[in-house]
């Protein structure tokens, strides 16, 4: 019997208290704008390890700022890591690198996916590297996968990637053209940072995981409340008949750094449904309350949460909770 069955409540999943979880990784220094996380977590039961990818970032202006690295490190028990790979912003040819997807593909490679500014024209896009481990990942053999002007956006960035029978089910977080287009909307560099459009959630789907078809939106921030600006899925977990599929949001293009967590549903990854519609479902208790960019493991029984959190100071850490399934 799923737990609390009896009670009509299905498909719900675990949860936990932040303020209790583990530091896996530390931000490169102190204070607001500094940032390790994004992470981008699997398990592979073949090596019984666990691979995570997480992103570092300094202040603009900092030097080296920005998401300046991006590293991998792998685990035995889910908590203590040891860092194996590193690639420079520069190795991708970017301005700065940020999310990544890091997949164990049907055939027994390793990809990465990334979400990167391309320098020719200031807009994210995303691409791919492939190898027989995850430390022998080259950014020179990247190749593109996807690119805003083929999806009719602004902007793709932040990769969620689950293969669901055979099928490559890419989520990612998007900027629709705005209304009226202006000039100089890629100036910055960063386009979800302007204020003149959204972060949107769409989904691209793909037989093989190299090429892929764009399916549009398939959540959008509700345009009120605490989520008004952003809906950006981080991750799902699958708790049967459901998807729990916990989202960054933010109200304005304020909180664009600095988003809070949310919860909807899909049954088929196709239609998506708000649940937390009047506040974040998960917040850190410091600074900005910022948690954001969740991912999620489930081995055996237990449950682990990998998520960016903001600091007393203002930086934000990488952490991780364990919980118990609840079936």
């Amino acid at each position: 019997m799923i737990a609390g069955e009896h009670k009509g409540w299905m498909g719900m999943a675990p949860l936990f208290d932040p303020e209790e979880g583990t530091t896996i990784l530390e931000p490169p220094g102190n204070g607001k704008g500094n940032w390790i996380g994004a992470p981008g977590v699997i398990y592979d039961d073949d090596e019984g390890k666990f691979y995570i990818y997480y992103r570092r970032r300094k202040p603009r202006g900092d030097g080296a700022d920005r998401g300046y690295e991006c590293g991998i490190s792998e685990s035995s028990d889910g908590v203590t890591f040891n860092e194996i790979w590193t690639a420079s912003k520069d190795l991708f040819g970017s301005i700065s690198v940020e999310r990544g997807a890091l997949v164990k593909t049907l055939d027994g490679k390793y990809r990465l996916y990334l979400g990167y500014v391309a320098p020719e024209d200031g807009k994210w896009k995303i691409d791919m590297v492939e190898a027989d481990s995850p430390a022998k990942l080259d950014p020179k053999t990247r190749k593109l996968i996807l690119a805003p002007e083929n999806c009719g956006v602004e902007g793709v960035k932040d990769p969620y990637i689950l293969i669901v029978g055979g099928k490559y089910y890419m989520l990612v977080s998007y900027a629709p053209s705005p209304v009226k287009m202006t000039d100089g909307l890629h100036d910055s560099a960063d386009v979800f940072n302007t204020g003149k459009t959204s972060s949107n959630t769409g989904l691209a789907l793909s037989s093989d995981g190299i090429n892929f078809t764009w399916m549009g939106d398939v959540l959008s921030p509700p345009g009120s409340g605490w989520n008004a600006y952003a809906a950006r899925v981080t991750c799902a977990l699958y708790v049967a008949p459901i998807f729990n599929i916990f989202y960054d949001g933010g109200a304005d293009v304020g909180e664009n750094y600095e988003e809070k967590t949310g919860l909807a549903i899909t049954f088929d990854l196709m239609k998506y449904h708000h649940v937390t519609e009047k506040a974040p479902l998960l917040v850190s208790p410091h600074a900005s309350g910022s948690l954001r960019y969740m991912d999620v493991v489930r081995l055996n029984e237990d449950i682990y949460y990998y998520y960016e959190y903001a600091r007393p100071d203002g930086s934000h850490e990488l952490r991780m909770n364990k919980v118990k399934a609840d079936v």
